[in-house]
């Protein structure tokens, strides 16, 4: 027996869209024809940069900003680290950075750094992760 489809191939479905979807984040990327792996990621002991000026960055911006919406977080505390990426590697960031790969598969990133390897950060999500994470996945 076949599972039931979760998406409508009729309706259309911004990034957005999947936080709200009622499935399990591996059923819903199933739909893609996409598996999910989990593993630890293993970052370098030993950082390019000094990241002692972005670490204090960050704790006056939390001692000034209370975090507790999307865009506060965005602002105190993405934007600070994403800032020093972009200029360790000498890209420009992409803010709110509009997509459309599909009917299925469109919306806005929260921030978009194109390299060779296109890293992509989507969402400072509120307080349901889990949710945000599908967006994420997505």
């Amino acid at each position: 027996m076949s599972k039931a489809r979760i998406l409508d191939p009729s309706e259309s479905y911004t990034f957005s869209k999947y936080a709200q979807l009622a499935y399990d984040t591996a059923d819903i990327l199933a739909e893609f024809g996409v598996t999910l792996k989990n593993s630890s990621l293993q970052l370098p002991q030993q950082l390019p940069i000094d990241p002692q000026p972005l670490r204090i960055e960050l704790q006056e911006n939390l001692t000034l900003v209370d975090p507790v919406s999307e865009i506060a977080r965005r602002e105190a505390l993405i934007f600070p680290i994403l800032k020093t990426i972009c200029k360790f590697i000498q890209v420009p960031l992409k803010i709110e950075y509009p997509v459309q790969v599909s009917n299925w598969l469109k919306g806005s990133f929260d921030y978009f750094i194109s390299t060779e390897q296109s890293l992509l950060v989507i969402e400072a999500k509120n307080a349901d992760l889990a949710k945000g994470f599908t967006q994420l996945a997505v």
